[in-house]
């Protein structure tokens, strides 16, 4: 196995000059009981473990949320960050708003910001994103407007969003735009076998707007690890019910799971490591994607990280945008 010591590009976001990796770790799994089944006695030192593994590897971007364990994803980092000491300095922290129907009002955000950063244990966070493009009783001219005053008052570098279509992010863009903030990024799903945004006009949009992508759910919650096969056992919790981990679905996605491992064979490195480079490739100079995989644990951290410092081959992303596009119109 190669070094996972290696140097991590950086990408300007906006135009305050923040900067972030152009690979990230998702911190939705820690805490998370419903989905991840978080919660045995090992899990707090597993999280803390991959935590660490990822600073050591040059990942310092980590993103969160409030809804994730119900705030425990942002106590567990909050943790680790006191931890980190001088470290915790190059090290930043994305987290998320949720618009849920009973908040309403613009004082429920910047407590909402309050909370977070207490949780955190930080003055301020990196990055701030609107959960989800829903506009209950606060309308979304007000939340942008909100956001873009806490850019102001420093507690938030910069503004996102997370599953916006195209037409919510550009009318997102124009009301932060109307106070001076650029909008920074469009969190979506996106992977080998979650290719929506290529059609529905969402990486067209961010790419004409300057948006980058993060890229949640870069391994389809581990489909494109290479763990599961149609003769393995399947995840347990919410995973479950998820047709493509049964057998038939995994005998549909197979052939991209030969592919991938193929050429992670060739390039002496795991099917992970070649789906996220599959990834941080669609990025040009018009746009950046970054990935955001989950890592439950040390060795998945050092596996994400091997993603970076090196490249597919323009024949192999071609040949792995041809096998994704066949296999996604049956899944």
């Amino acid at each position: 196995m190669r070094s996972l010591l290696i140097e991590v590009p950086m990408t300007t976001f906006t135009t305050t000059k923040t900067e972030f990796p152009s690979l990230g770790i998702g911190a939705w799994a820690w805490g998370d009981k419903l989905f991840w089944n978080y919660g045995t006695p090992d899990d707090a030192e597993q999280v803390r473990a991959a935590f660490f593994a990822a600073l050591d590897a040059g990942v310092t971007f980590f993103d969160t949320a409030e809804v994730y364990g119900l705030g425990e994803s942002e106590r567990l980092i909050g943790k680790f960050l006191k931890e980190a000491g001088d470290r915790a300095a190059k090290i930043q922290i994305a987290t998320k708003y949720m618009p849920l129907p009973w908040r309403f009002g613009t004082e429920v955000v910047r407590d909402a910001i309050t909370a977070s950063l207490d949780r955190l244990q930080v003055k301020k966070v990196a990055l701030y994103q609107v959960h989800q493009p829903v506009s209950f009783l606060t309308s979304q001219k007000d939340l942008m407007y909100t956001l873009a005053d806490e850019v102001r008052k420093g507690r938030i570098e910069a503004v996102g969003i997370s599953n916006y279509s195209a037409a919510q992010m550009r009318e997102a863009h124009g009301y932060l735009a109307e106070k001076g903030v650029k909008l920074a990024v469009n969190q979506v799903r996106y992977s080998l076998l979650d290719r929506g945004i290529e059609t529905n006009g969402i990486l067209a949009t961010a790419r004409e707007l300057g948006v980058t992508i993060l890229a949640y759910s870069p391994l389809a919650q581990g489909l494109l690890s290479g763990k599961y096969t149609q003769t393995s056992d399947r995840p347990t919790g919410a995973r479950s019910m998820d047709r493509r981990f049964s057998p038939q679905g995994l005998a549909t996605i197979d052939p991209l799971l030969q592919l991938l491992q193929q050429i992670a064979t060739k390039f002496d490195r795991t099917p992970a490591q070649i789906a996220l480079n599959w990834l941080i490739a669609q990025s040009d100079r018009n746009i950046q994607v970054v990935p955001i995989p989950g890592a439950k644990s040390a060795k998945q951290a050092e596996q994400n990280a091997g993603a970076l410092g090196w490249s597919l081959s323009d024949a192999d992303i071609a040949l792995l945008s041809e096998t994704s596009t066949k296999i996604t119109k049956k899944v």
